[in-house]
């Protein structure tokens, strides 16, 4: 418990000096907002979606797959139990 609340601490920080201490023009999450927004990083997104497409749609099948057959009616069955009196 010690270990998270100390991590979550640094983090906090990390984020707060991330948006708040100047780094030149910008602060940090600026730079990086600057970087993204690249005809560059742009064309890497898209190349990123273009490859990641595929493998995406059949996790996605996968997982709907898996989800169809866990909530599935099982046939065969007696029928649902008696309530309980």
């Amino acid at each position: 418990m010690i270990r998270f609340a100390f991590t979550l601490l640094i983090v906090g920080v990390l984020v707060f000096l991330g948006a708040t201490v100047k780094l030149g023009k910008r602060t940090f999450f600026g730079h990086v907002s600057a970087i993204w927004s690249t005809d560059e990083a742009k064309d890497m997104r898209e190349g990123v979606s273009e490859k990641a497409k595929p493998a995406l749609e059949k996790v996605k099948r996968g997982v709907e797959a898996g989800y169809k057959e866990a909530t599935k009616d099982e046939t065969g069955d007696a029928g649902p139990a008696a309530p309980a009196r």
